[in-house]
């Protein structure tokens, strides 16, 4: 049986004064590409992207309030917090924050955004003490120690492991852990409904596996061997039950393409082999990575790993 690791009871939303809702920018090549702002959208059910053009946020909404998935870079949390409101809804009313990786560019606007919301974050065991301090740990295959790229820090997280869920009225989310990008990936899944329709909606952690200098993933010095459990990590999420996946950086799976293609009954982000594609991309990526580092023929129509967060 799953643990719940987090839960609020139906009541009455209060308001609350909006604080600050931007910290110190990130400055990074993509960054500017990354956080072009788009307007939100339905996904489907009670599921809404209010992210960026390169960086995803998701809202999970009930009538008891409702939960956040991310919050991009920095400089990302204004256009999330409009994008909120542009849809109807209230940064006020969001009761949690579940983090994906603690990467800057996924979590950089987080701690503005619980200031804004009062939300509770919740992050895996390895990711909430990056989260709180700002920076990413020394066994994150993109750590860097010059520059040391900081952001805001969380002052409080919550933590969950393997298939924990945090509920918040009739919401239910899971936790995942899907670690191999970041020590502390975590692929989140829920269901939401149409009427009698209900999909598998899986909000998939990134599964590339680019590093910063020579970081290897079959491990150097005192780096462990983390290949095998990346490639479970691959495969956790290729069996996951999912109807609709959208990924950390919606371009992966052309989230807002789908989105803009939809007409009438035709929904082209509802996809039930997306996680599966999801996942062999992924292990094509890493096969040649690991084939590289271990010096060995790389597999035929490998795809090299793009550079990206």
């Amino acid at each position: 049986m799953l643990a719940t690791v987090a839960t609020m009871a139906a009541g009455t939303v209060q308001a609350k004064t909006p604080a600050a809702v931007q910290d110190k920018p990130v400055n990074c090549d993509n960054c500017k590409e990354w956080n072009a702002p788009v307007k939100p959208f339905n996904v489907f059910g009670n599921t809404w992207y209010v992210g960026t053009a390169g960086l995803s946020a998701v809202l999970v909404t009930s009538p008891q309030g409702h939960i956040l998935l991310d919050g991009a870079l920095p400089q990302s949390a204004p256009l999330i917090i409009a994008n909120i409101k542009a849809l109807g809804f209230r940064i006020e009313d969001v009761k949690y924050i579940l983090n994906s990786h603690a990467h800057w560019d996924h979590a950089g606007g987080i701690a503005a955004l619980q200031r804004a919301s009062g939300a509770t974050v919740m992050a895996s065991a390895a990711a909430a003490p990056v989260l709180q301090s700002g920076t990413n740990g020394k066994d994150d295959p993109q750590y860097q120690a010059d520059p040391v790229v900081r952001v805001a820090k969380v002052s409080k997280v919550g933590v969950v492991g393997e298939g924990d869920t945090v509920k918040l009225g009739p919401l239910t989310l899971t936790a995942h852990m899907t670690p191999g990008h970041t020590p502390g990936g975590t692929t989140w899944t829920w269901t939401s409904c149409e009427g009698q329709r209900c999909l598998d909606v899986v909000y998939a952690d990134s599964l590339n596996p680019y590093a910063s200098g020579d970081f290897r993933y079959t491990g150097k010095g005192g780096t462990p061997d983390i290949s095998a459990s990346f490639e479970a990590s691959i495969a956790k999420v290729a069996a996951l039950p999912c109807d609709i996946i959208i990924p950390v950086h919606p371009g992966t799976t052309d989230v807002l393409g789908k989105a803009a293609r939809r007409s009438g009954s035709d929904n082209p982000l509802i996809d039930a082999n997306a996680c599966r594609a999801y996942a062999a991309e992924a292990g094509g990526l890493l096969a040649k990575r690991l084939a590289k580092e271990r010096g060995v023929a790389l597999p035929a129509g490998a795809k090299g790993a793009a550079h990206t967060h």
